[in-house]
């Protein structure tokens, strides 16, 4: 706990950690909203193509416009403000820039600048949970051999999930699983950014629809974010995915010790080990009374009649056997708590989570019957919607992950709910994410049997 004194120092010495950000979204304008008033931090730069839509974001978020008026890097530096810039190259290469966050939410865009941050000596926190999912083994691993920290991005859900899993494993229980919650139904994985509006308008109050991005938005609702974000913690701790991925049991916060237990104990996971993501929306479609729809969970399990008695006298969240218990979290904050990963990665040198093998994949899944010739749309679209399954499965079969499904044309028919193949689409074998991609897949491949 000594992050804020760790910046303190930073800032009486004159040297806050600077950061540049890339990417002027949501995520991005929460953190810039509150970096503006962390000491020892200085965020140097925004980079993002539209630069004037970064400066309306950065005014949304409170800052005085002359705060943002820096006209180079070099400025910005002298003064203390910040220079809002349409090339994320210039900014991730400047020598005097620390911590550079990815939040574009494009994974070919966030392998790329991860790629060249490690070229430049630049630790990165990668919001860009797509990208990550997509690539984060390799990536993390070619940061830390060029002496650099690859973070996932605190208040985001998989580094608190990981925070949570490590908080288990340390204090000597088994994590049985881990998670988050999410409004699910099993007729969303076929929303499309034009029905997505008759989920959203039930739970969320949108008075101008112009203010979101619908596309965005739907991979929430079709399941697509929970496969993504629940594979970033299997990477990132080694809990596995499922075989048919994600269940999205209706669960309210007091009863995950429960239900997220194996089937064989009374609950619904194949086996202990795994991620769930529960649901806040009961399958006759009435809302679960206090759910976790925002929140993050772990279960875990004593291996001794003094612990689970223990969890009774200090009112642990147990299961009806006593055996299983469960901590949560009830809300994230996203981008509010990103600062957390900026100090952890520039001050301790240690991320707020990361990928350390290939066990989970995401993988486009069709809403629909598809026709060959068809144009995949990507995540939150028309087409395809992402499924977690076990990383063995993905290589054994061939399937194409999901943050790879965009401009790719197919060359095939495909029914609906059925996960694609590379073979099932043209793509170019010279893009950097497909390269990249391709890379890891060879890295973390496991070796047959006998060979």
């Amino acid at each position: 706990m000594n992050l804020h004194r760790m910046l303190l120092e930073r800032q009486a010495a004159g040297r806050p950690v600077t950061v540049g950000l890339i990417g002027a979204g949501k995520f991005g304008t929460m953190f810039a909203s509150q970096v503006r008033s962390t000491e020892g931090m200085h965020l140097v730069a925004v980079a993002d193509l539209n630069t004037a839509r970064a400066r309306s974001q950065l005014a949304a978020g409170s800052w005085p416009a002359e705060q943002y008026a820096a006209r180079s890097i070099d400025d910005a530096l002298e003064s203390g403000g910040t220079v809002v810039t349409d090339n994320a190259d210039l900014m991730i290469g400047h020598p005097a820039i620390e911590v550079i966050i990815e939040a574009t939410g494009d994974p070919g865009a966030g392998i790329r600048f991860a790629l060249k941050a490690i070229d430049n000596g630049k630790h990165i926190v990668m919001v860009n949970v797509e990208a990550d999912a997509v690539a984060g083994p390799i990536l993390a691993r070619k940061a830390s051999q060029a002496g650099v920290v690859y973070s996932l991005a605190w208040g985001d859900q998989p580094a608190l999930i990981a925070d949570h899993i490590d908080w288990a494993r340390a204090a000597g229980f088994r994590v049985v699983s881990a998670g988050k919650g999410t409004r699910y139904h099993p007729t969303y994985h076929q929303s499309t950014p034009d029905t997505v509006w008759d989920i959203l308008d039930k739970y969320m109050k949108i008075k101008d629809r112009t203010s979101i991005n619908p596309k965005m938005f739907n991979s929430f609702v079709d399941g697509t974010k929970s496969g993504i974000e629940m594979t970033a913690v299997c990477n990132a701790t080694g809990l596995h995915s499922q075989a048919e991925g994600l269940s999205f049991p209706p669960a309210t916060r007091f009863e995950h010790a429960e239900i997220c237990k194996p089937k064989s104990s009374g609950g619904v996971l194949e086996r202990a080990g795994v991620t769930e993501v529960t649901s806040s929306v009961y399958r006759d479609g009435t809302d679960v009374p206090h759910s976790l729809v925002m929140g993050t969970y772990v279960v875990f399990e004593s291996d001794s009649a003094y612990s689970q008695e223990c969890f009774r006298e200090y009112s642990m969240l147990q299961d009806s056997s006593g055996k299983y218990a469960a901590l949560y979290r009830p809300i994230h904050m996203i981008g509010l708590e990103l600062g957390i990963s900026v100090a952890s990665v520039a001050l301790r040198h240690e991320p707020t989570g990361a990928p350390i093998m290939f066990n989970s994949d995401v993988i486009a899944t069709a809403k629909r019957d598809l026709k060959a010739g068809e144009m995949l749309d990507g995540e939150g679209g028309f087409c395809v919607w992402g499924k977690q399954t076990p990383a063995d499965t993905s290589l054994e079969r061939g399937y194409l992950p999901l943050g790879l499904a965009h401009g790719v044309r197919l060359n095939s028919d495909i029914a609906r709910g059925q996960r694609l193949k590379w073979s099932d689409v043209d793509y170019d074998q010279n893009d950097i994410a497909v390269r990249v991609r391709r890379e890891m897949e060879a890295a973390f491949a496991r070796p047959e049997a006998g060979g």
